[in-house]
């Protein structure tokens, strides 16, 4: 008997990746607020890294480094309280997405960023007595280089240089940069081997599993390419509970802004008692999100906009009759429309599922048709123009989340 084995092995590999975002503070605050500049999507990010990874890699998060800062304003001991409560914050909002283990951590506070406000100075050539106030800046730096003491009171002192011409222009234009926390995580991109793709070996390879360690510093920052997006699918239960079967899909297109759009087609008929009920039609939105849970998250929330509705229709249950649009015409044959504007609010009930209510005020128009049934055949009466101002929109939408990072993180889900 004979015995054929094909030994097949792969190299584990890992690759150390640093990741960094800045994240911004409003002035004199340590509240972590998503609205400002681009403070969500950065978050998204980082949460996405440490939830997943990518597809064909698998993450191991090595150390996370925070580092709280503030504008050089105010008192010493505020800004290192406000620095060390940023950090806290910051740390605090990862914890959410999974168990991170003291020895990962590192927290460093700058207090009030000499540094970093040289740099901006360094960088922009619009500061007024831009090389004096280098200088200057230096200057303070060298003398805290043991501790900022409160007596030394450089603030004071920048405030009146040069009249204070240098410091209003930083105070308007460099002091928001530095009100801001650094968030660092260095993580291992380990190759997922269950994503590898076959190899045809003419030869069997040996197996090496060590993994050599990667020195932390210094290392390049590179981004996650992994980026949020936001998309829902929906089905109307006012329709469905009167047996319209509709669809419809919402896109998040970024600065709180979705287009969504709409469509139902039912088609029943019963030619002995002349029962028939055929309508079709859809609408489009623009929605403009806003309140505090559209600030934590895409899709959820207030929303209001324009929207624009078109549809055709045919009712009639034994009696007289009524069509919408041309006889026998489809969409495009002077369907009713109506046009308007719409509020609503989606309310999380699920990990991936909302629940949304919208109201839509507008005016409708079109051209119908009025009819008897009579022998088998349907006898026009009259033909009447349809104008009407007031509710033309009524949604109680089952949504369902889809995307990465479009979860709701605080129903039916894990945290």
């Amino acid at each position: 008997m004979a015995v054929l084995c094909l030994v097949v092995s792969y190299r584990v590999t890992a690759q150390t990746t640093c990741d960094s975002v800045k994240i911004y503070f409003r002035q004199a605050y340590s509240t972590l607020d998503l609205s400002i500049r681009n403070n969500r999507e950065a978050l998204d990010r980082i949460a996405d890294s440490l939830e997943g990874g990518y597809a064909d890699s698998i993450y191991q998060l090595r150390r996370i480094v925070v580092i709280g800062g503030a504008s050089p304003e105010g008192s010493v001991p505020l800004n290192i309280r406000l620095s060390e409560k940023r950090a806290d914050r910051l740390f605090g909002y990862l914890s959410k997405y999974g168990d991170l283990p003291d020895s990962l951590k590192e927290v460093r506070h700058l207090g009030r960023d000499w540094q970093g406000l040289l740099a901006l100075v360094e960088a922009d050539p619009k500061v007024p007595y831009r090389e004096q106030t280098i200088e200057f800046l230096k200057e303070i730096i060298a003398r805290s280089v043991n501790g900022e003491r409160e007596a030394d009171n450089n603030v004071g002192r920048l405030s009146r240089f040069m009249g204070g011409e240098p410091y209003r222009y930083m105070y308007r234009h460099l002091f928001p940069e530095l009100r801001a926390s650094r968030l660092i995580l260095w993580y291992d991109r380990i190759w997922n081997p269950r994503k590898v793709q076959p190899l045809e070996l003419s030869a069997p390879l040996s197996v090496d599993l060590k993994m050599q360690p990667t020195s932390l510093n210094p290392l390049p920052v590179t981004p996650v390419p992994n980026k949020p997006f936001y998309m829902a699918v929906k089905s109307n239960l006012l329709y469905d509970a009167a047996l319209v079967p509709n669809v419809g899909v919402e896109f998040y297109l970024g600065a709180n802004l979705s287009v969504a759009a709409n469509w139902m087609y039912a088609w029943w008929t019963h030619r002995s008692n002349d029962w028939f009920w055929r309508i079709y039609g859809g609408d489009v939105a623009l929605r403009w999100w806003f309140g505090r849970a559209a600030k934590e998250k895409p899709l959820t929330g207030h929303h209001v906009g324009p929207y624009l509705q078109t549809l055709t229709y045919d009712f009639e249950t034994g009696g007289r009759g009524y069509i919408g649009g041309v006889p026998g015409g489809d969409i495009f044959d002077k369907a009713n429309c109506a046009a308007g504007i719409e509020y609503g609010y989606s309310l999380p009930i699920g990990r991936r599922l909302n629940l949304d209510f919208t109201i839509g005020l507008g005016y409708l128009w079109g051209t119908y048709y009025e009819y008897l049934p009579q022998d088998g055949c349907y006898v026009w009466q009259a033909t009447k123009k349809r104008q009407f101002f007031g509710p033309t929109k009524a949604e109680v939408s089952l949504v369902w989340l889809i995307g990465r990072g479009n979860v709701n993180r605080e129903k039916g889900g894990k945290r």
